[in-house]
């Protein structure tokens, strides 16, 4: 991992997720570039996480108004000021044909993984505008052409329209909303589960296998990407390297626009 090592000297982010995977991988990065850091997640994980890196640590669950809104409030308490915020929050939970879902479980697709982004968006804005600057980093996801998972795609394509929207209201305030799409990633065994149910029969298998092989028959560079390579991206975005991006959203999967 190659690091900017003062890149975020003086700056205050908040990455949500940050227990594990990308989330993890991006603080570790803005540590390393002396970032400070306020980490937030629903487990208790994130209490290891930010004792690691010297950062502050808030249990919050972000699928709701209420949860995001007690999250930034703490951060920014502990901070004075939010200059970044990772939006992290997501993933897939279900990974089969849409019709064979059942409303309770799109809901919970579309809740995860768009509503915990608009709610941190919505409720870290005020601080960001009476400040006069902020960033949004939201990581969206390649998969909003995929298969296999219709209702997370959906929920993508939802954080892809609240970045180029957000960032055209925002502007005049100096505020930056921009976004990555990461494609499939390599991440160690999730400590967390996302709640998705071990396959019960061969037909579930190959509907799993199929969204694995979808993903990497897109990627021109046909692998998956690394946690690295994901949070450089995310980082670049969150710099001041990146001020005169907004409202863009970046594939990092390899050649997949999604």
């Amino acid at each position: 991992m190659s690091v900017h090592v003062e890149r975020f000297t003086g700056k205050n982010v908040v990455v949500t997720g940050a227990a594990q995977g990308i989330g993890l991988a991006v603080a570790r990065r803005l540590a390393a570039e002396s970032a400070r850091l306020t980490l937030v997640d629903r487990s208790e994980l994130v209490h290891g996480a930010a004792a690691e890196l010297g950062a502050q640590a808030i249990t919050a669950d972000l699928e709701s108004y209420t949860g995001a809104e007690e999250a930034i409030t703490a951060a920014r308490r502990h901070h004075g000021r939010i200059d970044v915020l990772v939006n992290n929050v997501g993933g897939a939970i279900n990974f089969k044909p849409f019709t064979e879902f059942t409303a309770e479980e799109i809901q919970a697709e579309i809740t995860r993984s768009l509503m915990t982004t608009l709610w941190s968006c919505r409720a870290v804005l005020p601080t960001m505008t009476g400040q006069g600057h902020g960033v949004i980093v939201n990581v969206s996801s390649c998969a909003t052409r995929g298969i296999h998972r219709i209702p997370y795609s959906a929920a993508k394509g939802g954080i892809n329209a609240l970045t180029a929207s957000l960032a055209f209201e925002c502007a005049d305030a100096g505020i930056r909303v921009v976004a990555t799409a990461p494609g499939g990633t390599e991440a160690p065994p999730r400590r967390i589960s996302r709640g998705t149910p071990a396959p019960r029969s061969d037909r579930e298998k190959e509907w799993v296998q199929a969204h694995i092989d979808q993903t990497l028959a897109s990627s021109l560079l046909k692998r998956y990407g690394t946690l690295d390579e994901q949070a450089a991206a995310i980082c670049f975005l969150a710099s001041d390297e990146a001020s005169y991006i907004t409202g863009t959203v970046l594939p990092v999967a390899g050649g997949d626009l999604g």
